[in-house]
C-alpha cells in the first residue's frame, strides 16, 4: 500500500525543505514535490509540521535486574512510550551479573524484546567480567550485529570491572572494531565515600550526590581515556553530567583519544536540589551520576551546540516510588538509581532547546538521532530522511501544547520526575518502517513490529 507523507518541512541534521516523502516496503522511495497519492496509501498531512527522521535512545534500560528489584517496563511499555514520544529506535544495556554466561545473558536480554518491541532496538553487551572464555563469547555476539560493549567503573561487587578487564575488553574492541560505552565514576571511592557518609547518620538521597561527586566521575574519565589512548580503541562515555568530567574528555580528543560523548535530558534541566526534596520526596530523582550543581546545564547546553557532546539519551531505568524507591528510606545506597524519561526527552528538548532558542533544529536532530545512528553503525538505515533510508519519521507539531504527568503517561511507572512540566511541541504522527505506529499522543500501531537492528563496525560505519 505504501505510505505518503506530504507538504512537511523535512528537517534532518544537513538540510531543510518542504517537500513530500513516499514510502513503500519499509524504506523511503522517492522525496520531491507533488508527489502523486496511489489508491489505497496511507496519507499524512504535514501542512505547518516539521518531518524528523525517527530519534535514537542510545542508552536505555528496560530489562534491569538491578539493586535486589527488577525494573517495571516490559519493552511493551517501553516502546510504546518511546514511540508516543518520537523514539523510533532504542539500545538497551544488557547488563550481566559478574556470574552469568554472556551469551546466555545477550539471549534473555533479547527475548524480552522478540514479539514484544513496537520500535526497533539494538543491544550494547555489558562486559562485567572478563575471562578465557569472554573473548569468543563477545565474538559471537557481535557476529549478530551488536558493535558495542559497555564497561562500569562503579557498582563494586556487580558490575564494576577491575583494570585487568578493563585492557582486555578494549584491546578486544580495537581488534573487532566495535566501540566501547562506559560508565565513568570510581568504584573503590564511592563504596569509601557512601560508607563515611553513612557511619555519620547522612542516609537521605540528598546524600546521594555527595558520595559521588564530580571530582569522582571526572577521575572515571581521566582512567577510562588513559587506556583507550593505550589500546587505541573507541570510546563512548555514557551519562556525562558536568564541566569537569567533560573537561577530561576533550583534553583526551585534543591528544587524538576516539571519545565521543553522550549526556541526557535530566541533566540539561534537573539539579541537586530535586533529591534534596523532603519527605523522601528525593528518592525520585536518585541516579548515577547524580544530578549536579545547576551551574553545569549551561556548559552541557553548550556541549550540544558546539558539537563537543555528541548525543542526548535518557539512561531510562523505572522504579516506582512506592514499593522500590522506597527501599533506600533508611540507606540512601539502597535507592534503585534511575530517572526514567523514555517517553519525555525528545519534547523537552524540543521545548527548552529549540524552542527557548538554546539549540539550533538541525543540531536537535543531529544529537537526538543521526549521531547517535552514526557512531553505532545503523546511519543511513536510521537517523536521516534519504531515499533507501528506513521509513521511521516523525511528523512533529510545533504548535501543540500540553503537560506532562504520570496520569498521562505510557510508562509502566508511578511518577514522572517531570510532572506537571509543560510542553511545547509532540509528534502528531510516527512511524516505524513506513507503518504508522502514533497519532496524535496515542498508540495506534503493532506491538511486535519492532525489529532487533544489525549494526555495523566501526569502519564501514562511515
Amino acid at each position: 500500500m505504501g505510505l505518503l507523507v506530504k507538504n512537511g518541512e523535512i528537517v534532518t541534521a544537513n538540510e531543510r525543505r518542504i517537500a513530500d516523502i513516499w514510502c513503500e516496503g519499509e524504506t523511503i522511495t522517492s522525496i520531491g514535490e507533488n508527489l502523486p497519492a496511489p489508491e489505497g496509501c496511507d496519507v499524512i498531512d504535514a501542512s505547518g509540521k516539521y518531518v524528523f527522521p525517527g530519534f535514537i535512545d542510545p542508552h536505555v534500560h528496560i530489562y534491569l535486574p538491578f539493586m535486589g528489584t527488577y525494573a517495571k517496563d516490559t519493552y511493551e511499555s517501553a516502546s510504546k512510550a518511546a514511540l508516543v514520544g518520537g523514539t523510533t529506535t532504542l539500545i538497551e544495556m544488557c547488563c550481566p551479573a559478574k556470574s552469568d554466561d554472556p551469551i546466555e545473558a545477550f539471549e534473555l536480554w533479547k527475548s524480552k524484546a522478540e514479539g514484544l518491541s513496537a520500535c526497533d532496538y539494538s543491544f550494547h553487551m555489558g562486559v562485567t567480567r572478563f575471562d578465557e572464555n569472554t573473548p569468543d563469547q563477545l565474538r559471537q555476539i557481535v557476529e549478530q550485529g551488536v558493535t558495542s560493549f559497555k564497561v562500569f567503573l562503579a557498582y563494586a561487587g556487580a558490575f564494576a570491572v577491575d583494570d585487568d578487564e578493563l585492557f582486555r575488553t578494549l584491546q578486544l574492541a580495537k581488534e573487532l572494531d566495535v566501540v566501547v560505552t562506559a560508565h565513568c565514576e570510581n568504584a573503590t571511592l564511592v563504596s569509601q565515600l557512601q560508607a563515611a557518609l553513612l557511619a555519620e547518620g547522612k542516609t537521605g538521597p540528598e546524600y546521594h550526590e555527595p558520595s559521588r561527586p564530580v571530582s569522582v566521575e571526572a577521575a572515571g574519565v581521566q582512567h577510562l581515556m588513559t587506556f583507550a589512548e593505550l589500546t587505541g580503541a573507541h570510546t563512548y562515555i555514557v551519562h556525562l553530567s558536568c564541566e569537569e568530567a567533560l573537561r577530561a574528555a576533550l583534553a583526551a580528543r585534543s591528544r587524538g583519544v576516539n571519545v565521543s560523548v553522550e549526556t541526557l535530558i535530566q541533566y540539561l534541566l534537573l539539579d541537586k536540589t530535586y533529591a534534596e526534596k523532603g519527605d523522601f520526596e528525593g528518592a525520585k530523582f536518585v541516579m548515577s551520576p547524580p544530578l549536579r550543581d545547576a551551574k553545569n546545564q549551561s556548559v552541557l547546553w553548550n556541549g550540544l551546540t558546539s558539537g563537543e557532546i555528541s548525543t542526548l539519551a535518557t539512561d531510562h531505568a523505572p522504579f516506582d516510588f512506592a514499593g522500590q524507591k522506597e527501599m533506600g528510606r533508611d540507606d540512601f545506597t539502597k535507592i534503585p538509581n534511575g530517572i526514567p524519561s523514555l517517553e519525555d526527552r525528545v519534547n523537552l528538548l524540543f521545548t527548552h532547546g529549540v524552542q527557548q532558542g538554546r539549540l539550533d533544529i538541525q543540531k536537535f536532530v543531529e544529537c537526538a538521532s543521526t549521531n547517535a545512528a552514526k557512531i553505532f553503525g545503523m546511519f543511513p538505515a536510521k537517523g536521516a530522511i534519504q531515499v533507501g533510508s528506513d521509513a521511521d519519521l516523525v511528523i512533529y507539531d510545533p504548535d501543540y501544547r500540553g503537560t506532562i504527568s504520570a496520569s498521562t503517561h505510557h510508562l509502566n511507572i508511578d511518577y514522572s520526575a517531570f510532572e506537571g512540566w509543560p510542553i511545547e511541541g509532540r509528534p502528531a504522527a510516527v512511524t516505524v518502517r513506513g507503518e504508522i505506529q502514533v497519532r496524535n499522543g496515542e498508540f495506534v500501531g503493532t506491538v511486535g513490529r519492532g525489529q532487533m537492528v544489525p549494526r555495523k563496525r566501526i569502519s564501514d560505519a562511515g
